[in-house]
C-alpha cells in the first residue's frame, strides 16, 4: 500500500512538472508568434511594397519602349520591307519573293 502511494505521488509530481514544460513551451511559442508577427509587418510589408512599386515603374518602362520605340521601329522596318518588294517587282521583272 505504500507503494502503491509513494507511486501516485511521483505520478502526480511528474505530471505538473509536464504541465509547467508545456506551458513554459507554449509561452515562448506565443512569444515567437508575436515577434514573427512583428518582423512580418516591419520588416517584410515594406519589402513588398517596395517590390510593387518596382515593377510598376517596370511595367511602365516596357510599355513606354513598346510604345514609342519597339512600334516605330516594326512600322519602320514592314515599310521598308515592302518598298524593297515592289520596287525588286517593278524593275526585276519578276514577281517580289516572299522569303525575303
Amino acid at each position: 500500500m505504500l507503494a502503491l502511494v509513494a507511486a501516485r505521488d511521483i505520478s502526480i509530481i511528474i505530471l505538473a512538472l509536464s504541465s509547467i514544460a508545456v506551458m513554459v513551451l507554449l509561452a515562448v511559442l506565443i512569444f515567437q508568434i508575436i515577434r514573427l508577427t512583428k518582423m512580418l509587418r516591419e520588416e517584410i510589408l515594406p519589402m513588398l511594397q517596395a517590390t510593387q512599386e518596382t515593377l510598376g515603374t517596370v511595367r511602365g518602362t516596357a510599355t513606354f519602349m513598346g510604345d514609342h520605340v519597339v512600334q516605330p521601329v516594326v512600322k519602320a522596318s514592314s515599310y521598308a520591307h515592302g518598298v524593297r518588294s515592289a520596287l525588286r517587282a517593278l524593275f526585276s521583272g519578276q514577281p517580289a519573293d516572299r522569303r525575303n
